[in-house]
């Protein structure tokens, strides 16, 4: 009795790698996706002219110990640096470490009034 030798069968491209990576993908764009609801209707917003451009708020920022920076400046440059700003009667926004302590914050404001910052804002974060 004579048998016949099986075909060999082309094996199968495993497709279960692919899948993975499909999901994957998928995952990664819904996570990283902006995902805001629709406005209501469409509106076209008023142009403004360039001069109309309201300039940056100054900010001043403090670590948790008490490093200061402001633009270029770091440390005991800070304060002079606030001194020369170029828009002096504008708002000074501090965003300090929530771990600094608030004496150390409290010491830092007649410096401020000292150097000619008449109006300070402290930058909170949303709850």
């Amino acid at each position: 009795m004579e048998f016949a030798t099986p075909r060999r069968r082309r094996p199968l491209e495993p497709i279960v790698p692919m899948i993975n990576v499909v999901f994957l993908l998928l995952i990664f764009f819904l996570m990283s996706a902006q995902i805001t609801p629709s406005a209501p209707f469409d509106v076209i917003l008023p142009e403004s002219g360039a001069g109309d451009r309201a300039a940056p708020a100054d900010t001043l920022y403090m670590d948790a110990e008490g490093r200061l920076a402001f633009n270029a400046a770091r440390g005991d440059a800070v304060l002079g640096a606030l001194a020369a700003r170029a828009t002096p009667d504008a708002a000074l926004h501090i965003r300090a470490d929530t771990r600094l302590e608030a004496r150390v914050l409290a010491r830092l404001l007649p410096e401020l009034a000292a150097r000619g910052v008449t109006r300070v804002e402290i930058v909170t974060g949303a709850k």
